[in-house]
């Protein structure tokens, strides 16, 4: 059960801290002693005034010096031989005097001798206590030698020992032992700080050397430290009134364990008791000192007492360790933290928790320096040598962590860190930024970076904690800087376009300043788009401004592909918004102060032609998927080809201006070329494609072209925009549109298709160039359009798959009408009488109309069975086919015409084909011969002998073992009848051997013949 009072957590409430009825540790009862009170004081001013009291020596310690009564002082006149005959002397006269005073006064023998007797009992009580006051005397003896050293550390053991044996007294005895422990819990009492006020480290080491001077015993001076126990929990159930406990309490997190310490003096005072009395004990204190036991805490509770005044005693000894440390104070602290009983991983966590505060002063003196508002011009250099302090104590630790000795340092001596100090949190690391770009711009006032600087940026990079990334920015952003001044100074100067090699020189400005080239060549660029920016404010770029433009390009070393694109980017945005305000002029918009700045843009700006047209192709297309979108949401056919109308006139007035305009040539002009290439690839398939009527007509004559006007560009289309089937959906709507007309209401809710002339299909070709549509894709819509027509008709033609001549004939008409090409039209007759015929085939053979011999015939007359026929239905026809043989009543079964024709036929697994004539052999078998005795039951001949023959050739196909029967002589007459009817001897051997027939018994049904189916037949009536 553990003690609340010393430690708990935040939800236990407040208990007594030590037993409230705490146990005699000594077992033999003391003689009566002064006793001392511990004193706490409750106040800073009580304990002032203790704190000083008990920093006294001498008899303030101990008390005043005692003084002897009654027999005492002859007591201690007297040496213990001397003692021993004054004790003898005295005994001694007493009996000679008693015997002496009865003889006189009695006159006989017998009462001299009482009179003897009872003046020596009087005599001996006088020396029993002249000899029971010696202790008492030593005891005052020692106290008084005590009291009289003016300090306790000049007690000594030889003068201890010297008392004892001038009174001739042991250590263990009673009296002189109790006033030794009571020396000792006076001493240990004094030696402890009062109050709140830490150890001060040297109190266990004056224990022990007072203890070995007192020579008392180990289980004595432990009982002395459990009363001084006793008396603290006395102290804390005086101070119990909750007024008192407010102004005693006070709380801190123990962040390792988390728990809260509630701590009063009391307490206090008796962690450290713990503490100390620990280490005096050493190993030994673990059964000495049952602090467990006695005052009912846990093993916690002590190793928290031991661990906390443990890490006070270190850390005040680490305030002696400045940023000058040498090996001798490191082994100092290494040996006072084994002497304190300190793990090393607090004291390395103490370590580096003292060398980060003395490096936070630094920190913080150059943080006030370089924010504060007054700083002079020597500001600068006084954070550097601020953080020049912080790097070289962070070398110095560097230096002693591979130090020979190092295993005798102090733990946690290594590089600084500010983590998990003052400046861990993001705001303050802020704050280390700026120190730490204040140090590169120092590094770099000189124009260039020092080796030593650049170790030095990295040590302090660690130290702040700052990551790698955010170092290198802050670095590369004052380099640029810096690389930037000198750059200007070098073309300022003209040392640049002086120098034989302008790589040369720019590189060996980035070394000094360990500046990465290829930012450099960012910088470079950056510079050569400002320049450019300048240069095409007004809109176009002069012979000056390229001469300039070129001189920087080459003292810079700028590659021209970074040259073409800082062109592109910035020359483009400007030709940009000129085009985008030509498109969005729209149709009626496209004047001639339009084309005059389309033409100062493109010329002007010094933009390549593949560049401008990829511009122009950008805000051209973006208006191209406007139609487009408004034709795909239109209500009907007609509406959406109104629409793509819309985007094919935008196209012809508008866009192909623009690119006239870019390209500088006269619109008309620019599309001879396209046109005589498209007319080129389409007249490839003219040869092939001259019956689609739709197809010829999209290429216009002379007379419809000059009708027209102008051709539109196809320069810019929509080939990567849409995918092919958007694309050719599109180009089909405007097709049908062709063919159909439009569709217009006129009153009382008729409709009227009004037809239109063949200029449409020139603009539908337009719409192809638009579109992106290759010729074949083209071909490919309006041969798709004709197949889709002609296959309508010829499906309502050839509704029931029968094509006739008169039909022929027909369809030929719809062939040229559509002018679909013979070779498609035939394809498309071909399906549709395949698909037909594929549909009759299936519904004969599910209603077994069909047999092997008609597939056969199909076959021959090259019908596609595998594609007209399931599978399942062709393996159904062969069960059929199988059946059929083994019900036929012939009696042959030909293995090759079964395993291997018939399943080549249809096109069926021959394996699988296998399996199913085997099961079905199996089958019929039995049901053969069931078949067989019911027909000769009926007294039919031909059907007996028609189901033996089936018998038969279920064996041919699974040879059977020789059948059984309940009736053996309907066997017999079985036998007999198919031996009547003049079969084949192999056949007639085989059913016998399946019948179970002997010889002789057959011999005897071949002589007996006609008689005993006469016989049987009548005893057959009989039974019935």
């Amino acid at each position: 059960m553990s003690n609340p009072s010393l430690l708990s957590t935040t939800s236990s409430p407040t208990r007594p801290f030590l037993n409230p009825s705490p146990l005699r540790f000594n077992p033999q009862p003391l003689p009566k002693r002064q006793r001392f009170r511990v004193s706490f004081p409750r106040n800073s001013a009580a304990s002032t005034s203790a704190s000083s009291s008990s920093s006294q020596t001498g008899p303030n310690v101990f008390g005043p010096s005692k003084e002897l009564a009654g027999i005492q002082p002859v007591v201690d006149k007297l040496s213990p031989p001397l003692r021993l005959a004054t004790s003898a002397i005295v005994i001694a006269g007493a009996v000679f005097a008693g015997f002496k005073l009865g003889f006189r006064f009695g006159g006989n023998r017998n009462v001299a001798i009482g009179g003897a007797a009872v003046f020596g009992a009087a005599g001996g009580a006088i020396a029993y206590a002249m000899n029971a006051a010696v202790p008492e005397v030593a005891a005052v003896r020692l106290h008084d030698y005590v009291a009289g050293c003016d300090d306790p550390g000049a007690v000594k053991r030889e003068d201890i020992e010297a008392i004892a044996n001038k009174y001739g007294v042991s250590k263990q005895d009673g009296a002189f032992n109790a006033e030794l422990c009571d020396i000792y819990c006076q001493f240990v009492t004094t030696v402890f700080p009062p109050g709140s006020e830490e150890l001060k480290g040297d109190e266990v080491e004056k224990i022990i050397k007072f203890k070995n001077a007192l020579g008392i015993d180990d289980p004595d001076a432990a009982s002395m430290h459990m009363e001084i126990g006793r008396r603290i929990f006395r102290q804390r159930l005086e101070v119990g009134d909750r007024d008192g406990d407010i102004e005693q309490r006070r709380e801190f997190l123990v962040e390792r364990w988390g728990l809260t310490i509630l701590s009063e003096s009391p307490v206090q005072a008796f962690q450290k008791l713990i503490y100390v009395s620990t280490l005096v004990f050493g190993e030994a204190s673990s059964f000495l000192l049952p602090w467990k036991r006695v005052f009912k805490i846990t093993d916690s509770q002590v190793e928290i007492a031991i661990r906390d005044n443990a890490k006070r005693l270190y850390a005040s000894k680490l305030k002696s360790v400045g940023r000058d440390v040498d090996p001798a104070q490191l082994v100092s602290l290494r040996e006072s933290q084994l002497s304190y009983r300190l793990s090393d991983e607090l004291a390395e966590d103490l370590f580096r928790e003292n060398t980060r505060k003395l490096v936070e002063e630094n920190i913080l003196a150059a943080l006030n320096i370089l924010k504060s508002r007054t700083r002079a011009a020597k500001g600068v250099t006084q954070v550097v040598e601020e953080l020049d302090k912080v790097l070289a104590f962070n070398n110095l630790l560097i230096t002693l962590k591979e130090h020979p000795d190092a295993d005798r340092f102090a733990r946690g001596v290594g590089p600084l860190s500010l983590i998990g100090g003052e400046f861990e949190g993001d705001g303050k690391m802020d704050d280390l930024k700026l120190l730490y770009r204040a140090y590169v711009a120092d590094s770099l006032s000189a124009g260039r970076m020092a080796e030593n600087k650049i170790a030095a940026l990295n040590q302090l990079r660690n130290i702040f904690g700052l990551g790698k990334r955010e170092a290198e920015g802050i670095t590369v952003d004052v380099t640029s800087k810096v690389y930037r001044k000198r750059l200007v100074q070098a073309v300022s100067g003209g040392d640049l376009e002086a120098a034989d090699s302008k790589a040369a020189f720019l590189q060996k400005i980035c070394e000094e300043l360990h500046f990465d080239p290829q930012r450099a060549s960012q910088m470079h660029e950056e510079i050569y788009r400002q320049k450019l920016q300048s240069c095409v404010a007004d809109g176009e770029l002069s012979e000056e401004d390229v001469a300039a433009l070129l001189k920087l390009r080459v003292m810079l070393c700028i590659p021209q592909q970074t040259v073409e694109a800082a062109h592109s980017d910035i020359c483009g945005s400007l030709f940009e918004k000129v085009v985008r305000d030509a498109i969005s002029s729209g149709v009626d918009g496209y004047d001639s102060e339009t084309k005059k700045a389309v033409r100062k843009a493109a010329h002007g700006l010094r933009l390549t032609r593949e560049v401008a047209m990829s511009i122009a192709s950008k805000a051209a297309r973006r208006v191209f998927i406007n139609y487009v979108k408004r034709s795909r949401s239109a209500g009907n056919r007609t509406e959406a080809a109104k629409e793509l109308k819309k985007l094919i006139a935008f196209n012809t007035l508008v866009v192909t201006e623009l690119v006239a305009d870019i390209k500088g040539e006269d619109s008309d002009s620019s599309q001879e070329e396209p046109i005589k290439e498209e007319e080129k690839q389409i007249d490839e398939d003219e040869e092939e494609w001259e019956s689609i009527q739709t197809l010829r007509k999209i290429k216009p004559n002379k007379e419809l072209t000059e009708k027209l006007g102008k051709q539109g560009q196809t320069e810019i289309n929509l080939r990567d925009d849409l995918p092919e089937r958007d694309r050719t959906d599109l180009y089909k709507t405007y097709l049908l549109y062709c063919l159909t007309g439009e569709v217009k209401t006129i009153p009382f809710g008729a409709q009227i298709t009004t037809k239109k002339d063949d200029s449409e299909y020139v603009l539908l070709n337009q719409l192809g160039g638009i579109l992106g549509l290759s010729p074949k894709e083209i071909v490919d819509v309006h041969r798709g359009l004709a197949e889709q027509a002609f296959r309508q008709q010829a499906e309502v033609i050839l509704a029931d798959g029968q094509l006739t001549k008169a039909r022929v004939e027909q369809l030929n008409e719809v062939q040229k009408q559509v002018g679909l090409p013979s070779e498609f039209a035939q394809k498309i007759i071909k399906n549709i009488t395949t698909t037909k015929m594929a549909a009759a085939i299936e519904t004969a053979v599910g209603q077994g109309r069909l047999n092997i011999k008609q597939i056969r015939e199909l076959k021959e007359a090259s019908v596609d069975l595998d594609n007209m026929i399931s599978e399942s239905l062709r393996e159904n026809l062969f069960k059929k086919t199988v059946d059929e043989i083994f019900s036929s009543g012939t009696g042959e079964f030909d293995a090759e015409e079964v395993y291997e024709k018939i399943p080549a036929d249809l096109s069926i697994n021959v394996e699988k084909s296998k399996h199913v004539v085997h099961e079905l052999a199996r089958n019929r078998l039995s049901n053969s011969l069931i078949q067989a005795v019911s027909l000769l039951r009926q007294r039919n001949r031909k059907g007996v002998v028609s189901s033996l023959n089936d018998l038969l050739a279920c064996d041919k196909a699974v040879p059977a073992e020789p059948l059984s029967w309940d009736v053996p002589n309907e066997l017999s007459d079985l036998f007999a009848i198919y031996m009547k009817s003049d079969p084949a001897p192999e056949k007639l051997s085989r059913l016998q051997y399946l019948l179970g027939i002997s010889d002789s018994t057959a011999a005897a049904l071949q002589e007996m013949g006609d008689t005993l189916l006469s016989v049987g037949a009548e005893e057959e009536n009989f039974v019935f």
